[in-house]
């Protein structure tokens, strides 16, 4: 089943003012009337002054993250509605460096998954093993223990706005990549698992992009597996030279 390509950029604890602005300004203009869905993930501070840029484009603007709760006591946190007003869309949930930098939770990823689909925004859900685990042939145990708990509660009407990432954390930054076969193979298993999970017109239709290192001298392969249908970029969406070749394969 041919799916469109979504193609997103996290730019992670990057960019200052004013390169966060110019950075999207390219990318609005190189990207303009390609056939692709495409997304930046922006730092929070800098997220105001992207929204201007790409409101009424065909980049979505994204979070890194966002909190479980609505607004109040939580200090530090920024809720969905936060986001919403500014002009957020779409927001990176589960990432591997939350995960294990920070201590998330699969629990308050799940509540954090909720809370955004209820707010009416888009998630990108990362799934991925480390490397002890894969060495221990347990990455498909893995993501299929995240896919349970992260989806725990979503709904089949609100996959539809459910991208997956899968990430292994080995691939993160390391410049390591998993060979399109074996990145194949587990995509291949986590649309087969989300068809146990909803049905195969939910696991038909869920796009599950690939998100360890992913750069244009490997993103044309890695694109090419059937059940490859986008990429989370790192390091390579940071500047439009690097970023836009992928966005238009």
């Amino acid at each position: 089943m041919a799916r469109t390509h979504y193609i997103a950029g996290n730019w992670k604890m990057n960019t200052n003012r004013d390169e966060a602005v110019k950075l999207a300004e390219d990318l609005v203009k190189e990207l303009k009337g390609k056939p692709n869905k495409y997304m930046i993930g922006v730092p929070f501070v800098y997220l105001g002054a992207v929204a201007k840029v790409v409101k009424g484009s065909n980049i979505l603007l994204g979070a890194q993250d966002m909190a479980a709760t609505g607004n109040g006591a939580h200090t530090g946190e920024v809720s969905a509605e936060m986001l919403k007003d500014i002009g957020v869309q779409s927001v990176i949930l589960g990432h591997s460096e939350r995960r294990h930098e920070i201590g998330e939770s699969d629990e308050l990823i799940n509540k954090k998954v909720r809370r955004a689909l209820d707010q009416g925004l888009e998630v990108v859900l990362c799934i991925g093993e480390l490397l002890s685990d894969r060495e221990a042939g347990n990455a498909e145990q893995v993501c299929a223990f995240q896919l349970s708990a992260d989806l725990c509660g979503v709904t089949e009407e609100q996959m539809a706005r459910v991208t997956i990432a899968y990430e292994p954390v080995w691939a993160i930054g390391t410049g390591k990549t998993a060979t399109p076969a074996d990145a194949e193979a587990i995509h291949k298993f986590c649309r087969n698992y989300i068809a146990k999970l909803y049905n195969q017109k939910v696991a038909d239709n869920v796009i599950i992009q690939y998100g360890g290192s992913m750069k244009a001298s490997n993103a044309a392969e890695l694109l090419a597996q059937p059940d490859i249908d986008g990429g989370l970029i790192g390091g390579a969406s940071l500047k439009a030279e690097t970023f836009v070749p992928i966005c238009v394969l």
